[in-house]
């Protein structure tokens, strides 16, 4: 005769695995960006030497057209790492790859808020 255990008792390898699987660490990616904190970032910061509309000063333009020649992952490495040798800092220390990634897709189509 086998001995059947409790309904609660057989719920707690699924209870166990939800657990494991909620505190899992999150990537910068998954986190969604503060979209106004960032977007004032970009237009304050980085508008300081690429003009206040982006469209050029110190550093080069930062528009649409003018960004078609690289791709998100090296934006994203220029954002983070700046480009040795140029005006350009690297801000990893103030960003997370999310929110550069968020920068980079923004200003690759266009659409800064």
């Amino acid at each position: 005769m086998t001995m059947r255990r409790p309904i609660r008792f057989q719920l707690l390898p699924d209870l166990a695995l939800a657990l494991v699987a909620a505190a899992a660490p999150v990537s910068a990616a998954e986190i969604a960006p503060n979209a106004g904190k960032l977007a004032n970032l970009v237009r304050q910061d980085c508008g300081s030497c690429h003009g206040l509309t982006l469209r050029g000063g110190l550093g080069k333009p930062l528009t649409s057209e003018n960004l078609k020649i690289w791709n998100r992952e090296q934006l994203v490495g220029i954002i983070l790492d700046g480009v040795p040798g140029t005006p350009m800092p690297p801000w990893r220390a103030l960003l997370s790859e999310g929110d550069a990634q968020w920068i980079a897709d923004r200003l690759q189509q266009g659409n800064l808020p």
